[in-house]
């Protein structure tokens, strides 16, 4: 676990711009299994490629015109239990920190893995969540 106060601006970077933060395993239940929406989920993570590239990448998409109804955030090592039940709904993908997930009508229709994140610029992640969002939101 990381103390709060290492990871509240980290988090913050994702509230600001209107992300709700899921807690617990219901929590990521009752907002993934939405049989009628989209739904963005970011697994958010200390690391410096959460901070370089996933987190920048993520608030520059969802200043897109087109974008998921609701936009959600787990915290590896932070909230264990959301993320792993989030990780369940992200299968059969491996367990990636951080990770960009796009879900609709309950089901995961784009999923960014950490190693597509690392070493590339934040902006052609965030083109790749708008392409995403053109074509499922």
């Amino acid at each position: 676990m990381y103390p709060p106060d290492l990871v509240a601006p980290m988090k913050e970077e994702l509230t600001s711009v209107g992300f709700s933060e899921l807690t617990s395993a219901s929590d990521v239940d009752t907002a993934l299994n939405k049989e009628d929406g989209t739904v963005l989920l970011v697994i958010n993570s200390v690391c410096g490629c959460a901070a370089a590239n996933a987190r920048p990448a993520v608030k520059m998409a969802v200043g897109h015109t087109k974008k998921p109804e609701a936009l959600t955030t787990v915290f590896a090592g932070v909230d264990q239990e959301a993320t792993a039940q989030a990780r369940k709904h992200m299968l059969p993908y491996p367990p990636s920190s951080p990770s960009i997930a796009l879900f609709k009508n309950g089901r995961l229709v784009h999923f960014i893995e950490r190693h597509h994140i690392e070493g590339r610029p934040a902006e052609m992640i965030a083109e790749n969540l708008t392409s995403a969002f053109d074509e499922f939101c």
